[in-house]
């Protein structure tokens, strides 16, 4: 690809004058350090030649000339600072071309097909997105073997449900315009233009680490508030210069199963949905039992099957699953779903990063016995702890123990919900107890050296670190009488199982569920939130009584 100009489209061309203003931010802020240097050499040239000579100017000469050096080394320490900050990574798993051969040579023919530099690796991402990732920067180097290599071209990050649910075809229509990006970032504006911009971006969030020492704390402050200037110099150029990038890979793009990407476009709003329900209401239960699901993005296949059978829009979508999915383009898609399932539980809740007694992977067809029956009793023990610690006798006439009959006359002795409020704030207090202890018992994170791992993919992490975790958790915390809800429906799950023959089931949508005579009872949360809320227990009592619950009988618990 050519930096002159030449051949390039518009987007390319705009782009390019954009990173050439980007550029001009950093000759302009050169000139600016160089500008009391310039006034000393003016000085003392002056001074060698017989002009400017007395007292007033050698003074001005030596003022003049110690502030020039003093700009001079301050200039230097922020140029070394952004020159060697290190630029910030997505968390990726490492993919190399030996794990997915076919993918690689997928690519590859993509790339030669739109005319560009093919990515130098690919990596997968958690998530349904896909883009180019720049790893050039030495401390980014990637193992090959003994060897270590920085990439030339940027890296493809990938979404690992991508290749799960769509068709090989469709895959190859979705990449074509983030593939096609590699043209203009092989131009050398472009690429100096995002160097420098990364490279201002990573020194600001190296000022702002803590832990820093008085001294280092001042330096890296003053760094800091060199580089955020000079960011905010040339954010808009930045931003102009991305949006030419991707309209000019769009636009190369079009050549390339242009049809096939209208249809594909669609299969990514799709596998999105069913990404977001499985990960909120299927993994997020297991993470908070200390378990992961090992195979988040085959899950995500039966979570779009089922939504295509319940929801007319995606009954299309349907035969689809007769042809060839993308994950045949790895050679071990059971190893990598299980480090790109680890690494979601990672970014999303939190744990370690390697398996432990409490922190182990769940496959789907243990998942209702280890997780969903699992939760239902750790939660039912939680609630007749608090009413142990707040004094709650037994009910009248009916045998010691874990009994729903206790829960439910305890919330409706005091019409209107007001027993609700002192149950939920206890069980809230109990439950930031019990994650605090757990928190703190978690071991220290021990980050591996970028590239080097023994695990079948890469370390998931290999290019991130051991910074703290959830980046981005799922779900705000969950109100008192949330929390309540969620414990008397635990309770009355157990009640259900233990005396009515009910079952833990799963639902791909939904989550936890629980199955009486093979069939998912999704009528539950009205009646118990008539007795969180209302103190009402009628509802739910004519509920119990149509499936034959004792709610008289002690529950196991864990």
């Amino acid at each position: 690809m050519s930096g002159t100009g030449i051949g390039e489209s518009i987007g390319e061309q705009g782009a390019r004058s954009r990173a050439l203003a980007v550029l001009h931010v950093r000759s302009r802020a050169a000139a600016v350090a160089l500008l009391p240097a310039a006034a000393a050499v003016v000085l003392l040239a002056g001074g060698a030649m017989g002009h400017m000579s007395g007292a007033g100017w050698d003074a001005a000469r030596w003022i003049v000339s110690g502030c020039a050096l003093v700009v001079l080394v301050l200039a230097v320490v922020v140029a070394t600072v952004i020159v060697r900050a290190t630029p910030a990574l997505s968390p990726t798993v490492e993919l190399p071309e030996r794990a997915a051969p076919d993918l690689y040579r997928m690519v590859r023919d993509l790339a030669e097909r739109l005319d560009v530099p093919a990515p130098s690796a690919l990596a997968l991402t958690p998530d349904c997105d896909s883009w180019l990732e720049d790893r050039t920067h030495p401390s980014h180097a990637i193992s090959d073997g003994s060897r270590r290599r920085s990439a030339q071209a940027p890296v493809l990050v990938i979404g690992s449900p991508f290749l799960w649910w769509m068709r090989v075809a469709e895959l190859r229509a979705v990449l074509a315009p983030v593939v096609a990006a590699t043209g203009p970032a092989a131009n050398p504006d472009i690429d100096a233009a995002r160097r420098f911009v990364r490279g201002l971006d990573a020194a600001v969030a190296d000022a702002a680490r803590p832990g820093l020492g008085v001294i280092r704390k001042a330096g890296a402050g003053f760094t800091g508030t060199v580089a955020r200037v000079l960011l905010r110099s040339c954010q808009t150029h930045a931003a102009e210069m991305e949006r030419g990038v991707a309209a000019a890979a769009s636009e190369r793009a079009q050549a390339v199963d242009y049809g096939l990407r209208i249809v594909a476009q669609e299969q990514v709003g799709l596998a999105y949905a069913g990404w977001d329900r499985l990960l909120t209401r299927v993994a997020l239960p297991a993470w908070r039992m200390g378990r992961w699901p090992a195979r988040l993005d085959a899950g995500v296949v039966s979570a779009l099957t089922e939504l295509s059978r319940r929801d007319r829009l995606a009954e299309g979508f349907a035969s689809r699953l007769g042809e060839r999915p993308a994950c045949d383009l790895l050679e071990e898609p059971g190893a990598v779903d299980e480090a790109a399932s680890l690494l979601a539980a990672r970014l999303f809740h939190g744990g370690p990063a390697e398996t432990g007694p409490d922190w182990s992977p769940v496959d789907w067809q243990h998942y209702p016995e280890e997780v969903v029956d699992r939760k239902w009793r750790t939660e039912a023990a939680r609630i007749h702890r608090v009413l142990d610690e707040l004094g709650v006798p037994p009910s009248t006439g009916r045998p010691e123990g874990p009994t729903l009959a206790r829960v439910m006359d305890h919330l409706s002795a005091r019409p209107g919900g007001e027993a609700s409020d002192d149950l939920a704030a206890a069980i809230t207090a109990r439950v930031a107890r019990e994650e605090s202890a757990r928190e703190a018992a978690a071991p220290a994170p021990h980050p591996s050296p970028a590239g080097t791992s023994s695990a079948p993919m890469g370390d998931a992490l290999a290019f991130w670190g051991g910074s703290p975790l959830p980046l981005f958790p799922l779900q705000p915390p969950r109100t008192g009488r949330e929390l309540l809800a969620d414990h008397v429906v635990a309770m009355v799950c157990c009640a259900a199982v233990d005396t009515a023959g009910a079952v833990p089931g799963l639902d791909w949508l939904d989550g936890p569920a629980l199955l009486v005579a093979g069939e998912r009872r999704s009528d539950l949360v009205a009646p118990v939130l008539s007795l969180v809320e209302d103190g009402d227990a009628q509802p739910l009592r004519v509920w119990l009584g149509s499936l034959g619950v004792r709610a008289e009988k002690p529950v196991r618990l864990v």
